[in-house]
C-alpha cells in the first residue's frame, strides 16, 4: 500500500463505525458510494477494523461485524461511536508535527503529508491558540537544509563526521567528530544521534545549531555498548548541576519557550506564560535575560534577577558616561 493510499484511508477508517452505527443494515454498495471507493476496497476496510479494538484485543473487545449478504451492523464499536473530532489545541500540535515532517526530506510522503495538511487546515479553519508558534517546522528546515544532506549521506556511507557545533548551555562553539547513529525528528526538531570521540558517549546534536559538517573518509565506528537514546518521555533530563529559572514571557518572547528545553509551560492569558527553564551557565542567562529586555520577567532565583539588575545598572552607568558625538 502507498503512503498516499494509506493517507487516504486511515480517516475512512476512523469514520466507517460511526457511519454503520447510524446506518444498520445499509446496502455495502451504497455505502462505498458515499465514501468514493469500491464495494471490494470496503470490504477489505471492514475485515481490518473487524480485527481492531481497545488494548487487551479479547474477544470483547474487538470491533464486531455482522454481515448479512450485502448489508453489514456494527454490533460492538469498541468506542468508536462518534466521528473523529480534534479540539483547536490537538488541531494545532498536529500541524506542527505534520509541518515538520513535510519539511524533513526522506521521512514521509511530503505530497500526502501536505495534502493531510491542506485537509485539516481546512476543516479547523486555520484556528490558532494565542502564543503558538506553528510555523516553527519551517524555519528549522530553512537553517538545517545545508546539513541534512552530508549527514544523510555519512549514515548511508558509514563515515564519520568533524561537526562544528554550538552547545547552547554553555554559548560555545565546538569541533568535533562523531560516528553517526541515526537522525531523529522529535517535538519538531531534527537531532543527530552519534558516538562523540571527544566526550565519549552517545550525543544528540540538533541539526540547526550544526555550522558546519565535514564527512571523513574513515569509517563510523560507534563502540558495541552506544546505545540508541529513549526519546519516549522527551529529550531533555534535568542534571544534578542545573540551575532553573522560573519567568513570565511577554508574547513577543514566547519564541523562548520554543527555541530553548523549558518545563510546566503555564498560560497566563494575553498570550503571556510562565515557565521553568533550567540552565547550567549563569552569565549566558543573565545575557540572555537582558537581551529580551522588559518580554521577560525572572520571578526566581532571586540571586540571578540580582546579577540582571547589576549589570543592567553598569550598562546604563558605561552610556551616561560615553562620549556623545
Amino acid at each position: 500500500m502507498t503512503a498516499s493510499s494509506s493517507t487516504e484511508r486511515l480517516p475512512r477508517l476512523l469514520s466507517l463505525v460511526p457511519y454503520f452505527l447510524a446506518r444498520p443494515g445499509v446496502l455495502i454498495s451504497e455505502a462505498a458510494a458515499d465514501f468514493g471507493v469500491t464495494a471490494q476496497q470496503l470490504r477489505k476496510d471492514l475485515e481490518l477494523l473487524w480485527m481492531c479494538g481497545l488494548p487487551g484485543y479479547g474477544p470483547g473487545d474487538l470491533i464486531d461485524l455482522s454481515f448479512d449478504g450485502d448489508t453489514v451492523t456494527v454490533t460492538y464499536d469498541a468506542g468508536m461511536n462518534r466521528p473523529l473530532r480534534l479540539t483547536a489545541e490537538e488541531a494545532t500540535a498536529l500541524l506542527v508535527a505534520l509541518r515538520a515532517l513535510a519539511d524533513t526530506p526522506g521521512v514521509a510522503d511530503t505530497d500526502a503529508v501536505r495534502r493531510t495538511l491542506a485537509k485539516i487546515e481546512s476543516a479547523v479553519g486555520q484556528a490558532q491558540p494565542a502564543g503558538v508558534v506553528v510555523g516553527l517546522a519551517g524555519r528549522e528546515s530553512r537553517a538545517t537544509a545545508e546539513v541534512r544532506e552530508p549527514l544523510q549521506r555519512a549514515l548511508q556511507d558509514r563515515r564519520a563526521v568533524r561537526l562544528r557545533y554550538y552547545t547552547i548551555s554553555r554559548d560555545e562553539i565546538s569541533d568535533r567528530v562523531v560516528d553517526p547513529m541515526r537522525l531523529l525528528l522529535v517535538d519538531g526538531r531534527s537531532y543527530l544521534e552519534a558516538w562523540c570521540r571527544r566526550a565519549e558517549g552517545v550525543r544528540l546534536f540538533r541539526l540547526d545549531r550544526i555550522d558546519e559538517v565535514d564527512v571523513l573518509a574513515e569509517p563510523a565506528t560507534p563502540p558495541p555498548h552506544a546505545e540508541p537514546t529513549d526519546v519516549s518521555e522527551g529529550l531533555y533530563r534535568p542534571e544534578p548541576d542545573q540551575h532553573v529559572a522560573m519567568l513570565v514571557l511577554e508574547p513577543d518572547a514566547r519564541w523562548v519557550a520554543e527555541y530553548y528545553p523549558v518545563d510546566e509551560v503555564t498560560e497566563l492569558g494575553d498570550g503571556r506564560a510562565r515557565v521553568l527553564m533550567r540552565y547550567t551557565d549563569e552569565s549566558w542567562m543573565v545575557r540572555l535575560m537582558l537581551g529580551l529586555g522588559r518580554d521577560v520577567h525572572v520571578e526566581r532565583p532571586e540571586e540571578l534577577a540580582g546579577q540582571i539588575r547589576e549589570r543592567a545598572r553598569q550598562a546604563l552607568r558605561r552610556a551616561s558616561l560615553a562620549p556623545v558625538d
